[in-house]
């Protein structure tokens, strides 16, 4: 939240830049040369003892924002940063110009300078810039947080990213992990002979998952468009033109609520290769994370929630009826076979039993999804293949040639999050054009989230699509994972949040976002 303008605060320091002005001191100064950032001074010098900076008279230019003031009549200590480390400069009254230790004196917390001046270690052995030359870059007319407790507010955090990376060094590190996740995502890739490209982010059609879009018009060719929910039916036309292996990293959007899982707007990555199923992309999800997590923190295992989880492959591979069939049979002390899982009436039953009562539109494959995400999604901890769903809730999978209620299609589960959505990617129009139309009669029958026809991707699979499967990869709950943070907030820099007066108070996430990498 904003300080208000009367605060004594505000008032003081908008009274301290005035002092600066009539000193002669530029207000906003256009540019500073600087010779090293402080982080590249604590890097290169942090070792060095007195003696030796004594000896090399090292001098150096650099800039960063005050956090620390320390006043001593003719000297001051002050404490600068650049968001990855803190320096300390020395002002020495005997040592400035009268302009320059004015300026000193007249700096607030928060405040950006420039120092000019040489490195040396105190009687405390701290590394510290004799500043030769002080500028003012910048005035901070709001205070920052108090030094010993930062930012701890969230929802000020997310809502003042600016703030937040200022006073928390904490929040900075967890975007830096997430640079270096999409670096390494994407050299992987590459090494692999992978073609990076863009796709359309406003859609004709909402397609590529089961979501419901944001609806959005263009105004000149009077198009109803749609913010897209995956790229997946556009990357695949492109394997159809014969890019055999291609990827995008971006945003999707998606028009559900909010959870610590869940933003409308996330980022994933999303790729496929032809002339392969499912299980080749299990074995090449296991090198890709081992690999990201590798470079993104220096090792392949992580804590998260006090637990350690290992991206060291192999995973295990479990099915999904498996999975149900095992938490059932424990909830409810009595064996479970997988075919009761495939009858309607009877695994409607089975969810009447654990409190879950199914609507009418629901099959057996619906309702089996939902037993899964309320026993099992929360106890996959460490990295683990969940694999062949039922049909009924995936429009875009290849059925498996021994069992058409079945589809070669699996997720990956980490810390009690779904991070993969992959599969064996179904290239026969008719059958597609059957599934869109099954999409389309849960459509009509009030599935907001269910799949609109798409006329113009059913032509492209008639010209041919090879064998081929894709998986999406949710970077947001990735990056959660490998930072130990407890909300996809905490990953985004700037979450999307409700508006403090007169906003509508949000639904909750819906949890049965099922496109590729959901976020």
């Amino acid at each position: 939240m904003s300080e208000p303008r009367e605060n004594n605060q505000f008032v003081q320091r908008r009274a301290n830049l005035a002092a600066l002005v009539e000193l002669g001191v530029p207000a906003y100064p256009h540019r500073f040369g600087c010779t090293d950032t402080p982080s590249a001074i604590v890097t290169a010098h942090g070792e060095t003892s007195g003696e030796d900076l004594d000896t090399a008279q090292i001098q150096t230019v650099t800039a960063g924002r005050v956090l620390i003031v320390r006043s001593f009549g003719k000297a001051r200590f002050l404490v600068i940063s650049d968001g990855i480390s803190r320096l300390q400069v020395y002002v020495r009254q005997d040592t400035l110009s009268e302009r320059d230790f004015k300026i000193a004196a007249l700096l607030d917390i928060g405040d950006l300078i420039g120092v000019d001046g040489r490195l040396f270690r105190t009687r405390t052995n701290e590394l510290t810039i004799w500043a030769a030359r002080v500028e003012l870059l910048a005035k901070c007319f709001v205070p920052l947080p108090e030094k010993w407790h930062g930012l701890t507010d969230v929802e000020t955090r997310y809502r003042q990213r600016y703030v937040d990376l200022i006073v928390n060094p904490a929040s900075r590190r967890v975007f830096e992990v997430r640079a270096r996740v999409l670096t390494s995502i994407r050299a992987f890739l590459l090494d692999r002979g992978y073609l990076e490209v863009e796709t359309p982010m406003m859609q004709p059609v909402a397609g590529g998952a089961l979501a419901r879009p944001f609806v959005t018009h263009h105004n000149a060719l009077g198009m109803r468009l749609y913010l897209r929910i995956a790229p997946e039916l556009y990357l695949k036309r492109l394997v159809v033109g014969g890019i055999e292996r291609v990827f995008e990293i971006n945003r999707n959007f998606r028009n559900e609520g909010v959870s610590t899982q869940h933003n409308p707007e996330f980022t994933t990555l999303e790729f496929y290769q032809a002339y392969s199923d499912y299980q080749d992309l299990m074995t090449m999800m296991e090198q890709l994370l081992a690999r990201v997590a590798r470079e993104a923190t220096g090792g392949d295992e992580v804590k998260v929630g006090g637990q350690s989880v290992s991206f060291r492959p192999p995973y295990p591979r479990v099915s999904l009826r498996h999975a149900v069939r095992e938490a059932v049979s424990a909830r409810l002390g009595e064996p479970v076979s997988e075919e009761d899982l495939r009858n309607r009436e009877t695994v409607a039953a089975l969810a009447v039993r654990l409190g879950r009562e199914p609507t009418q539109d629901q099959g057996a494959g619906k309702i089996t999804m939902e037993l899964f995400e309320a026993l099992c999604e929360g106890s996959l901890v460490q990295p683990t293949f969940i694999h062949d769903f039922p049909t009924e809730v995936s429009p875009l999978s290849k059925q498996r040639d021994d069992d058409p209620d079945t589809v070669e299609r699996f997720e990956l589960f980490v810390a009690g999050m779904e991070l993969v959505n992959a599969f064996s990617e179904l290239n026969d129009p008719v059958e597609q054009r059957r599934r869109f139309e099954t999409q389309l009669r849960a459509r009509q029958g009030g599935d907001l989230e269910a799949h609109e026809m798409d006329e113009d991707y059913i032509r492209a699979l008639e010209y041919g699509l090879p064998p081929t499967a894709g998986a999406g990869l949710g970077i947001d709950r990735l990056v959660m994972v490998l930072t130990d943070s407890p909300s996809i907030r905490d990953v985004i820099l700037f979450p999307l949040m409700r508006a403090r007066e007169g906003g509508q108070q949000g639904a909750p996430a819906s949890p049965s976002q099922s496109g590729r990498g959901a976020g």
